[in-house]
């Protein structure tokens, strides 16, 4: 399975979520599995960061693979208050001495934002080749498509994490939130996608005993997992009152191995993008809807939306490819 990976890696990172950085894990273990490309864009992290984080994942397992830089910035959402919220988080509660021990990976050279055109021609040289696998805001995904319209037939399929429809506390999510623009774009685009909102991912769970199990067999990889996932866990712990983290990202890689995990439904998808409702993920399929009066007909193609998982055997999964590197 040819796969591309987009995503807004933070380990290593204070106070930045760790999620990707599983994902591109399990990527790189899976056998059946053929990691092509990582593109970065700007959200958990800003381009910049992420950029430094794949380059120092890639470069400790001495993998020869592209990575290229995306968008530093949404489409039209002004960054300044996302980048206040999450690059600051971590000194507002005072927990930055929880990365002590944690070393930063370096910056890496200065790269164009090149992520749109590679990830585009990849794929559209390969039509019904490559799954692409959408781990942060859509914005260089949404460039990609408006470059290479063809892209809508030519990809495998998208698999997206990000949306939010009934968790408790979230009107948006950040992925969705950061560039509604980028999201409304693709998930009406009419391309086969996959979500996987954080309704599903939600329902994972990773404590630090499931770490200890992952990482017992050293290894470069687990040793990386180990060293940059241990302080998330205790601040997702001290700052979300969780027993351990959410996994969200990993999911979208597991589903691609095991679609079993979960179960889904199809629907239409889109985002708000005005008012307190800015960022808010919809589904409503005109058949299903009591009152449509004022609602346009939907656009593009249904959605495939995971719903639920089974975190047990989602983790042995991920413990079962991550120990064969070992």
């Amino acid at each position: 399975m040819r796969v591309i990976i987009d995503c807004d890696p933070g380990n290593g990172i204070a106070g930045a979520n760790v999620d990707d950085g599983l994902a591109l894990a399990l990527a790189f273990a899976a056998p059946q599995i053929s990691l092509e490309m990582i593109t970065t864009v700007a959200g958990n992290t800003p381009s910049e960061v992420g950029y430094a984080v794949a380059c120092d994942l890639v470069r400790r397992l001495e993998k020869s693979l592209p990575v290229w830089r995306g968008a530093s910035r949404a489409l039209l959402e002004p960054p300044a208050p996302w980048r206040e919220r999450l690059d600051h988080g971590v000194d507002r509660h005072g927990l930055h001495k929880l990365w002590d021990d944690v070393q930063a990976p370096q910056p890496c050279p200065g790269s164009a934002p090149m992520a749109p055109y590679a990830m585009g021609e990849l794929i559209c040289n390969n039509p019904g080749e490559i799954t692409l696998v959408a781990t942060g805001p859509l914005t260089n995904v949404a460039l990609a498509l408006q470059l290479y319209p063809q892209m809508i037939g030519a990809v495998k399929r998208i698999v997206i994490m990000g949306g939010a429809f009934h968790v408790p506390g979230y009107l948006k999510d950040t992925n969705f939130g950061i560039d509604p623009e980028a999201a409304h774009a693709v998930l009406t685009s009419g391309a086969p996608i996959t979500l996987v909102p954080m309704d599903v991912t939600t329902q994972t769970q990773m404590v630090h005993a499931d770490l200890d199990r992952l990482t017992q067999y050293k290894s470069v990889l687990g040793s990386y997992l180990e060293q940059t996932m241990r302080p998330w866990i205790d601040y997702s712990m001290r700052t979300r009152n969780l027993p351990g983290c959410w996994i969200h990202d990993a999911l979208t890689i597991a589903w691609l191995l095991d679609p079993s995990l979960t179960t889904g439904i199809d629907d239409f998808v889109d985002v708000a993008l005005e008012g307190v409702a800015r960022g808010m993920t919809c589904r409503y399929g005109r058949d299903n809807l009591r009152l449509d009066v004022g609602v346009s007909a939907p656009q593009g193609a249904p959605v495939h939306i995971l719903q639920t998982v089974d975190n047990q055997r989602l983790l042995s999964l991920i413990e079962h490819h991550i120990q064969r590197c070992a």
